[in-house]
Formats: structure tokens, C-alpha cells, sequence
């Protein structure tokens, strides 16, 4: 029998990849707002706004052997451009949404289980402009640590935290070649990220082969992090 993993967004970019790597292998739900992208894939489509709705946990199997938060936001202004306001909707979007759910969902979850949440390569490497969506992804990153120790060892707990990824939400910094060329060379690795690499990342964390690996942010993300070539 197929183990049974949820996500929360998958119809498009990074969310969408994901769903097509673990297709064959695992039963996919997708909770989301549209199921834009996910004709042909056999994922089970749930209609979902994190924002507004409760998922309805009677619809998914009584076990889940696997949970990922995939929605997000890059709202990247100067401290001074920036509304409380902002701070409060970024807050919300990647962090309370993503409690919220974690809490409905939790009773579900299987021993050996794998919870997978996203953060960024900000957190961890301090760059301007950054300060509403490093807080909120900072309070996931934190947030996740903890889990990972209350749970252990039924449930392993894990954050991938990428670098700049070509997926639609980042559209407005990759408009053109010179913006994709310009971001590509800020890497060590000399691009920038694409779906694939996220999604290589998070269904190995989601499978038995990661089953030693709790707690951990690990960054997918050309290098930034870690290394400085300049």
C-alpha cells in the first residue's frame, strides 16, 4: 500500500515539482487554492486557502506518513518602505498558516513520519532588504527545531532553506537575462536555483532514506550561505 503525503500548495513552482517526484511512489494530496498544473499527475486535489479556510481533516486518510508547507512570500523593500502591516501578512502567510495546520494535521501523522517546512537563505546570512520575510522565516526556523525535539523520534521535523529558486513567485527579480545573469553570479555555483533542486531536497527528507535526519535547516542555495568568493 502507497504511504499517503499532504501538501499545503502544490499546484505550481517548487509545491508542483515536488508532487511530480513523489507521483509514482506515494499517494499525493494537494491542498491549494487552484489545481493549476496538476492534471495528470494522480494527485488527490483539496480545495484550500490557508489564509481564510480550515482544512477539513475528515477528507484525508486516517494516517499520513508525510506533510509538506509549501506557500510563501518575498517582499523584499527597505526596512523604512515597509508597513507593520507587511510584517503581519508575511507573518501570517508563511508561520500562522503553517501552525495552524500543523495542529489539525498532527493527529494524523504516522511514527517515522516527516514534516518539511521552507525557509530562506536570509535567515541564516543577513541581507538587506530582507526584514519581513527573514522574521517570518526566522520564526519557522525556530519553530521547527522545537518540534523536531518535542517529537522525536516518532516524527522528524526538517527545513530546507533555499537561495533564489526560477519559480513564479520570484518572477518580478528574474524578469530578464541581465537579472537572471546578475543573481546567477552572486552564487558560488554561478546560477540560480530551479524547482528541481528544491524538490530533489524535500522528497529525499520525506522519505525513509533521510530517516536519521531531524531538526535540521539545511540550505539549498548555490553556496550562498557558506561560502565567499569575492
Amino acid at each position: 500500500m502507497k504511504k499517503n503525503i499532504l501538501l499545503i500548495g502544490g499546484s505550481y513552482g517548487i509545491g508542483l515539482q515536488i508532487v511530480k517526484q513523489l507521483a509514482d511512489e506515494y499517494t499525493v494530496y494537494v491542498a491549494s487554492r487552484t489545481s493549476d498544473g496538476l492534471n495528470g499527475t494522480g494527485a488527490i486535489h483539496i480545495p484550500f486557502d490557508a489564509n481564510t479556510d480550515v482544512l477539513d481533516t475528515t477528507i484525508l486518510p486516517k494516517e499520513l506518513h508525510g506533510f509538506a508547507y509549501c506557500p510563501g512570500s518575498i517582499n523584499l523593500k527597505p526596512f523604512k518602505m515597509l508597513s507593520l502591516e507587511t510584517f503581519e501578512t508575511d507573518m501570517q502567510l508563511n508561520f500562522f498558516n503553517m501552525v495552524k495546520v500543523v495542529k489539525d494535521i498532527l493527529p494524523l501523522m504516522v511514527s517515522g513520519g516527516a514534516i518539511i517546512l521552507f525557509s530562506t537563505v536570509a535567515v541564516g546570512s543577513g541581507m538587506p532588504y530582507h526584514t519581513s520575510v527573514s522574521a517570518a522565516k526566522g520564526a519557522i526556523e525556530g519553530f521547527a527545531k522545537s518540534m523536531a525535539a518535542e517529537y522525536a523520534p516518532n516524527i522528524r521535523v526538517n527545513v530546507i532553506a533555499p537561495s533564489l529558486v526560477n519559480t513564479p513567485l520570484a518572477k518580478r527579480l528574474l524578469s530578464n537575462e541581465k537579472k537572471i545573469e546578475m543573481m546567477s553570479q552572486r552564487h558560488p555555483l554561478k546560477r540560480i536555483g530551479e524547482v528541481s533542486d528544491i524538490a530533489n531536497t524535500a522528497v529525499f527528507l520525506l522519505s525513509e532514506k533521510s530517516s536519521w535526519i531531524t531538526g535540521q535547516v539545511i540550505g539549498v542555495d548555490g553556496g550562498m550561505s557558506t561560502l565567499n568568493l569575492s
